[in-house]
């Protein structure tokens, strides 16, 4: 007999429901993430049943576990998934059911799963966006404390010679001292992941 799995996943815990070939709903359980408690619910279905889970927070680990024990993953548009968004009753146990019956019934708005090394890709460009805004914003509360004193270098003040401009800058304890601070964490991320940058080790899983 065929079942269809859905799992309503969130940041600490997770709703699963189980669905049988009939319709019927055999389990839905909340539990902590991790492999051990959600293998507890799942870990006796057949290899290969499919298991449905929504585009949510931090579901990197669901694929790689549900991939390593043999399930079929299936990823949905939580925006496309419009038989949980409009239903009337709405919590995790409706939507971790209604996941699993439109498995059943193949009405699933599915998502590609990028593979594991494409997913990293990404997680590592996303993170040079945040230094590279992060970068902006130093930057700019540097100027900021210059504007305070109705100073102003007509050119770069983060070159050798802009570095030398600031350190010989004559000012009041508290300007110096947020000068000061502003360059060392622009000097720490400027050790910060490169374009040409690719990541590197291994999967990481929830116990």
């Amino acid at each position: 007999m065929s079942v269809y799995v859905g799992i309503d996943v969130h940041r600490n815990r997770s709703q699963i429901a189980v669905v049988g070939e009939d319709g019927s709903v055999q389990v839905n359980r909340n539990v902590p993430d991790g492999v051990q408690p959600v293998m507890g619910v799942i870990g006796d279905l057949p290899i290969g049943a499919p298991v449905a889970f929504e585009a949510a927070f931090g579901w990197g680990w669901l694929v790689e576990m549900l991939e390593d024990y043999g399930f079929a993953p299936h990823l949905v548009h939580p925006s496309r998934c419009k038989a949980i968004a409009s239903a009337r009753l709405k919590n995790d146990k409706v939507d971790a059911a209604t996941l699993a019956q439109l498995l059943r019934a193949d009405l699933l708005p599915e998502a590609w799963i990028a593979p594991l090394d494409v997913r990293q890709q990404r997680a590592l460009l996303r993170h040079r966006f945040h230094l590279v805004g992060l970068r902006t914003l130093l930057r700019n509360r540097i100027h900021a404390v210059l504007a305070e004193h109705g100073l102003e270098r007509a050119g770069a003040c983060l070159t050798a010679a802009g570095r030398a401009w600031l350190d010989g800058l004559d000012l009041p304890g508290a300007s110096r001292t947020v000068i000061d601070q502003l360059l060392v964490l622009l000097d720490s991320l400027a050790a910060g992941p490169r374009k040409t940058d690719k990541p590197s080790g291994g999967k990481i899983t929830r116990g």
